[in-house]
């Protein structure tokens, strides 16, 4: 087995540590231990961030799905340009277009 040297292990463990930082988690204000999140969706959360090595509390909110909106905002939304309003068909008459009508049948 190859060992691996420690200053690469603990190189890739501070790169771990530092990406993990100010991730939020949500946390229910309930007794025993803490389960599954949609078991008690309607008890209040306490919100905390991973600081490296501990987490910290960084406030309370009233139920599950406020806590969802503080974990897990929403995206901006991205318009497309007008130009892309219609669809880009090209010259041809491949079988997913229709034929133009003629003057006899229609």
């Amino acid at each position: 087995m190859d060992e691996e040297p420690l200053e690469e292990w603990a190189r890739r463990r501070e790169e771990r540590r530092t990406a993990s930082k100010g991730k939020l988690r949500a946390v229910p204000l309930t007794e025993g231990r803490h389960r599954a999140a949609h078991v008690e969706p309607h008890a209040p959360r306490v919100i905390q961030e991973w600081k490296g090595e501990e987490w910290a509390t960084i406030g309370v909110v009233k139920d599950l799905a406020t806590a969802k909106t503080l974990l897990h905002p929403p995206q901006p939304v991205t318009e497309e340009p007008a130009e892309q309003d219609h669809q880009m068909l090209g010259q041809g008459r491949g079988r997913h277009r229709r034929t133009a009508p003629t003057e006899e049948g229609r």
